[in-house]
């Protein structure tokens, strides 16, 4: 048996090396997650032979709480104000786009590579959801921006579309061992599951942020514990009453990332390295399942899945579901090669190792899943800025400044504080604070110019790209997110620039 001073130190340098080189990674456009993957393969039986790990059911446990806190911290470093408009879009991705790559992807298995036909949509069930710790990963490790929408509708659809490849790939397993015989039931659970896991996340979110504000630690370091459980607790309860626990989990962090909540940047700090740790050991854990050999007895049909999804599968699935949306055909082709897929798809090919009882079919299943991925990461990492160049996507880096300091209070919360940027074509761009009228109890406490933060007067002049820290009550939060929204070009002539009267029958102001 290894020595606990022996693990401590291989375990510490395992950790430095995944952290040190995802910092390369981000240079060459690599995924982070290929480097965790790839040192866990090295270590693993066909590599250095370090370790000596086969057991698929305990790397699934291990993938399912990694990917219940990816999802969380993910969600809430997502701005609902910002992805709301596109919420339709994601929905569609995340359900019908799913369904689509599930069937193309399937019916090429089964004419490609001889495959019988729920065998066949089976693996295509098991790579058609595109990844949120690979999105996530990627979009945090890339110094650029994308047109408006498609970083916005790839983050809600990644972050939403676990639930619908899940559903595919029990409900197809299910069909294979005969544990289920209508598909009628199957479309019922999903339907439950869906709106089940819904209506928990956004009631888990309210009521975390109750808790997290009314709790009152003596520690501050306590308050992560209680977000972690909570988390844990929403994911298992969820399930429990037949909802699906990944949809509850990211909705809750989103609904609580648009609310005040104490300790939050410290607390979305904690959760972003709490992501990153899970995923270098849930990538390290599937990376030591591998049998690195065993990929290249199967590596023709690989790279032919690999092809079909993604210059087939997955573009026409885009461009079927987004038929009807504002995107035009660059953006659509866009949102389509920038849906990697990550450790989602790994781990539900481990399912098939735990349930079916044909073992030969299961394990080509997860070898062949993971060269997919492998691959299909490898290639559209790589060329992520590239491919956005050429179809004139890209964009400058939205900077999301942030102010340096927790500035709620440990006391009861009357008001609500928040942070608005200024947009370049904002009505208030070149209008003073006195000239829009903000109610009595509106205070905006802080501005940040560039890289000065100073306390305003009624005098100063709205810039451009200027962070506002305001004080109010919610609904003239609301209010003023509206006016700040409102374009200059929407303004008439000689009309009037200010705050919309709320409490009149009648405004001839502003309004939403």
């Amino acid at each position: 048996m290894m020595e606990i001073d022996s693990f401590l130190i291989g375990f510490s340098v395992i950790l430095l090396i995944c952290a040190l080189t995802s910092k390369l990674t981000g240079k060459l456009g690599v995924p982070a997650l290929l480097v965790f993957i790839g040192v866990g393969m090295g270590l693993g039986t066909d590599g250095l032979g370090i370790i000596d790990f086969n057991n698929a059911h305990l790397a699934q446990m291990i993938g399912i709480t990694a990917l219940i806190l990816i999802l969380f911290s993910g969600g809430l470093d997502t701005e609902w104000k910002d992805i709301r408009p596109y919420w339709k879009e994601g929905l569609i991705l995340s359900t019908v786009g799913v369904l689509l790559t599930t069937v193309l992807v399937g019916v090429a298995c089964h004419y490609l590579l001889n495959l019988p036909w729920l065998e066949s949509l089976l693996l295509g069930a098991i790579v058609s959801s595109t990844d949120a710790a690979a999105v996530f990963s990627v979009f945090r490790a890339k110094s650029m921006g994308f047109s408006k929408g498609v970083r916005e509708t790839l983050e809600l659809e990644s972050g939403s579309n676990d639930p619908m490849a899940v559903f595919l790939t029990v409900g197809l397993i299910q069909l294979i061992s005969l544990e289920s015989s209508s598909g009628f039931d199957l479309i019922f659970l999903f339907v439950q599951q869906m709106i089940v896991g819904a209506v928990v996340g956004v009631m888990s979110g309210r009521w975390m942020r109750i808790l997290i504000n009314k709790i009152k630690l003596e520690y501050e370091g306590l308050y992560p514990i209680v977000t972690v459980s909570c988390v844990f607790l929403v994911y298992g309860l969820t399930q429990k009453i037949g909802g699906n626990g990944f949809l509850a989990v990211y909705i809750a962090a989103v609904v609580l990332s648009e609310s005040t909540f104490i300790h939050r940047k410290s607390l979305m700090i904690t959760h972003d390295s709490i992501a990153w740790m899970m995923q270098i050991v849930m990538f390290l854990t599937l990376g030591l399942l591998l049998n690195p050999t065993n990929l290249i007895p199967i590596a023709s049909k690989g790279i032919i899945i690999g092809i079909v999804l993604m210059f087939f599968a997955r573009p026409i699935s885009v461009y079927l579901s987004l038929l009807f949306s504002k995107f035009n055909f660059r953006e659509k082709t866009a949102i389509s090669w920038l849906g990697l897929r990550g450790a989602m798809p790994i781990i539900l090919a481990t399912y098939p190792l735990t349930v079916l009882s044909n073992a030969q079919m299961a394990e080509l299943f997860f070898n062949l899943v993971f060269f997919v991925v492998l691959t299909s990461t490898l290639i559209q990492g790589v060329s992520i800025k590239p491919v956005v160049n050429l179809l004139r996507v890209s964009a400058p880096a939205k900077q999301r400044p942030r102010f340096p300091f927790e500035y709620v209070s440990m006391g009861e919360l009357k008001n609500d504080v928040s942070e608005f940027e200024i947009p370049h074509d904002s009505c208030l761009v070149d209008k003073s604070i006195a000239e829009i009228n903000l109610p009595d109890d509106f205070m905006i406490l802080l501005v940040r110019r560039n890289n000065e933060v100073f306390a305003p007067r009624g005098g100063t002049i709205f810039c451009s790209g200027d962070v506002l820290l305001t004080i109010a009550h919610d609904r003239d939060l609301r209010a003023f997110r509206d006016l700040i929204m409102t374009k200059l070009s929407d303004i008439e002539e000689g009309q009037k620039v200010s705050f919309p009267q709320l409490d009149s029958d009648i405004s001839t102001e502003i309004m939403s």
